[in-house]
């Protein structure tokens, strides 16, 4: 059987915490934030969680990486 190929799209976007969390980059930071308001980007710094229904499709498109 051939092995399950590692996503790399998913590697450069997600990690996983050593909990089994999945952590990720908030959408809507890059840029044109003129038009947000102070409170909704002081709540995009950081990293946000993933729903707990998505993290078993990144661990099994992530494979054995966690970074």
């Amino acid at each position: 059987m051939p092995k399950q190929k590692t996503h790399k799209g998913v590697k450069k976007r997600f990690r996983i915490t050593a909990k089994g969390k999945v952590k990720h980059r908030r959408a809507g930071t890059s840029h044109l934030q003129v038009r947000l308001t102070s409170k909704r980007k002081r709540n995009l710094r950081g990293t946000g969680v993933l729903a707990k229904a998505e993290t078993a499709k990144i661990h099994e498109a992530l494979g054995k990486y966690s970074y």
